[in-house]
């Protein structure tokens, strides 16, 4: 690849003009109506406020489950991942259509069967109401490190934009502005609220990616089939950007076809039918199919908006790093930074008006997890916990109880978005791996519990605790850097990528769950055939 004249490294501090202030004001207003609008109706119960009185319709559903899965980690990363590497990122949505088919055909219908409010009170039915209490508190701790790494990733171009840079101090006021606005939102509105946001910001940040991909076609000075060339040999001996599948066996690699079909299946599997934050939506439809449907269409509308930002990725490779194809259409500004790179584009290269667009998107992406999250944590901590503790009360007393734990949870969520800017310096990963692979910490023992409750009559009370413990022991263990001295050495040159050690853990869980012997269960499942 020729090398790049110099370029004038401009920093990216925030030149949004009026009419882009304008547009950010704009959005929020409409947030802000929205919101009115959906917190008229009154909240007489847990039920209200928690599962929008199961009366969502399936498709609202399903574009809130798209939007709480994609968040800043995608707006952000997905072209970052791009940039940097290739489009085998993409190819964990194998997994993906592999794990909602399971979800929807075996998890969601026995959700529905035994009406939970939460998906851990199916796990008080099979193994007693100890169990449902310990997975609730390991879903809320898994849920803190992925929705505090996401708030970190939002909070990143906000400080940007805001102050000019990304210090530290500069990030963490983002990271507090975010809270501030989502903790509100969320206390007033309820699960409904956040929902019918969600579609809204789902259209803004999509509708924000396309047309930042439109005008990076239209600068990038070749056509379609001379550019897939380029992509194709980016020179210097560099691999093809265009890489779909990785067949290697490389165990370091986290996206290869052997990932997508393993690690991915189970990860997919641990999002969608175990982990709350999802889950929840799920159980807001008027029946099992069509929570099934809602999930299953999540995961359909969501491929080619994942494609949408890896393209970006792809389109801003060439607009920084190929001068001999963009000529005088080449950019103002260089990037030294990876993370900035799409910001970097949003702020010195678009006109007037897009980047107030781009930068609402971005807003809607980092919303969208905070209200989801805040929610489902609520949601987990009142039904699974305090209920658990103080019983017999009014709803209307749980009902107070819930939207404190939503600010308590947004104190908590703040502390730990700003933790993780030295938790991501230090694991040298990009920022959708960082994201991703913090959520492998709870999974493994969360997943093992599920498949065990139902599709076996195995285990029982102590040994559903034992496997969440020992999965997240394991995960902990294997992670690359921790407890080298402990492990063997082949181990430590492996050095495993997340979803080979998510399988690893979620194995050894699995087998502790089962060697409980059964009929220490409160209430085991009828049979896997009567519970569907």
């Amino acid at each position: 690849m020729p090398t790049p004249e110099p370029i004038e490294h401009i920093s990216a501090v925030s030149r949004l003009a009026g009419v882009d202030w304008l547009v950010l004001l704009g959005y929020g207003a409409l947030l802000v109506v929205t919101g009115w609008l959906v917190s008229r109706r009154k909240h007489d119960s847990t039920d209200d406020y928690f599962l929008g009185g199961r009366n969502v319709p399936a498709w609202a559903v399903a574009i809130s489950v798209l939007a709480t899965s994609l968040s800043a980690a995608t707006f952000i990363g997905g072209p970052e991942q791009s940039y940097r590497g290739n489009l085998t990122y993409l190819s964990a949505n194998i997994g993906a259509i592999i794990a909602v088919l399971i979800v929807a055909a075996f998890f969601i219908p026995v959700f529905y069967r035994y009406n939970v409010s939460t998906v851990y009170e199916l796990l008080e039915r099979r193994f007693g109401p100890t169990a449902r209490l310990c997975s609730s508190v390991m879903y809320m701790l898994g849920r803190v490190l992925a929705s505090g790494s996401r708030v970190y990733i939002a909070a990143i171009p906000a400080s940007l934009i805001v102050f000019g840079d990304i210090e530290a101090r500069h990030v963490l006021l983002a990271v507090l502005l975010f809270m501030i606005a989502g903790i509100g939102y969320t206390f007033v509105g309820g699960v409904a609220s956040v929902i019918w946001t969600d579609v809204i910001q789902t259209v803004v940040f999509v509708g924000a990616a396309v047309i930042a991909a439109a005008v990076l076609l239209d600068r990038i000075p070749i056509g379609a089939g001379e550019l897939v060339d380029v992509l194709r040999t980016p020179g210097d001996g560099a691999p093809s950007k265009l890489a779909l599948l990785d067949v290697s066996a490389n165990p370091a690699s986290s996206y290869t076809l052997w990932t997508a079909l393993t690690g991915f299946v189970l990860f997919n599997i641990a999002a969608y039918g175990t982990d709350h934050d999802l889950a929840q939506r799920t159980l807001t439809c008027q029946s099992a199919l069509k929570g099934s449907r809602s999930v299953i269409g999540a995961i359909v509308v969501g491929l080619p908006v994942t494609f949408v930002f890896m393209l970006i990725g792809l389109l801003l490779f060439v607009f920084y790093n190929r001068p001999d194809v963009m000529g005088a259409a080449g950019p103002h500004a260089g990037v030294d930074d990876t993370r900035e790179v799409f910001l970097n584009f949003i702020l010195n290269e678009l006109p007037a008006g897009l980047p107030g667009l781009m930068m609402a998107g971005l807003f809607a992406a980092g919303l969208s997890t905070i209200n989801s999250s805040l929610n489902a944590m609520a949601s987990a901590f009142t039904n699974d916990v305090y209920k658990h503790v103080v019983r017999g009360r009014e709803d209307s007393h749980y009902l107070v109880v819930g939207r404190a734990a939503v600010v308590g949870w947004g104190v908590v969520l703040t502390v730990f978005a700003g933790l993780c800017m030295s938790w991501h310096q230090s694991t040298n990963q990009s920022l959708i791996d960082f994201a991703l692979s913090v959520m492998t910490y709870a999974y493994p023992g969360l997943l093992a519990v599920f498949l065990v409750a139902i599709f076996t009559r195995l285990g029982n009370s102590v040994s559903a605790m034992a496997a969440l413990v020992v999965g997240t022991a394991m995960a902990i263990y294997l992670t690359p850097g921790m407890f080298e001295s402990l492990k063997p050495a082949f181990l430590v040159e492996m050095k495993p990528a997340y979803p080979w050690r998510l399988l690893a853990s979620t194995a050894v869980a699995l087998v502790v769950c089962i060697s409980g012997p059964a009929g220490l269960a409160a209430d085991g499942l009828a049979s896997n055939d009567e519970a569907r």
